[in-house]
């Protein structure tokens, strides 16, 4: 299982043949696992989502493991795999965004690349600094809603 614990918020700029050079500091987090291949995908929030190869194919093992004979479980999995792109790293650090994917977001040229855990977000820039400037107003009372509840979830498992 991928333990990537990619951190980081990098800003690019997509070419006019809708490329995006991957930054350096970025790409020293990735798993060599990761073969410099990835799939991009549509996220939540109008973003992109680029996994590595690696931790692709470990999200793609848990889609796949739910019972596809429940309904809701077929179509998450299609929702959740339309449009999923496999996108190689070419010689010059370069990914080629698929112009279908970009239709669904509002990426124009400017781009924020926000990673976390193990995954990279890829965001319109002026899109992703209006949803971090809205930092939620109870993110005290969020923060321990979650976080009691991983808790818990952890103590859970710990139980023999």
């Amino acid at each position: 299982m991928p333990t990537n614990n990619l951190i980081g918020e990098y800003e690019c700029r997509l070419d006019d043949k809708s490329r995006i050079i991957l930054p350096s500091g970025l790409k020293k987090q990735i798993s060599p696992e990761a073969l410099d291949k990835f799939v991009l995908n549509r996220g939540f929030e109008g973003c992109l989502v680029l996994y590595p190869w690696d931790v692709w194919q470990q999200v793609s093992r848990s889609v796949n493991s739910l019972n596809m004979f429940v309904q809701e479980n077929r179509r998450f999995a299609r929702a959740f795999n339309n449009g999923a792109t496999e996108i190689p790293l070419d010689n010059q650090n370069r990914l080629l965004l698929p112009k279908n994917l970009l239709e669904h977001t509002s990426i124009d040229r400017e781009i924020v690349l926000f990673a976390y855990s193990d995954r990279i977000e890829v965001w319109d820039k002026k899109t992703y600094r209006e949803l971090v400037s809205k930092e939620p107003d109870d993110f005290a009372e969020l923060a321990e809603k979650v976080m009691v509840r991983q808790e818990r979830k952890d103590a859970t498992n710990d139980v023999p």
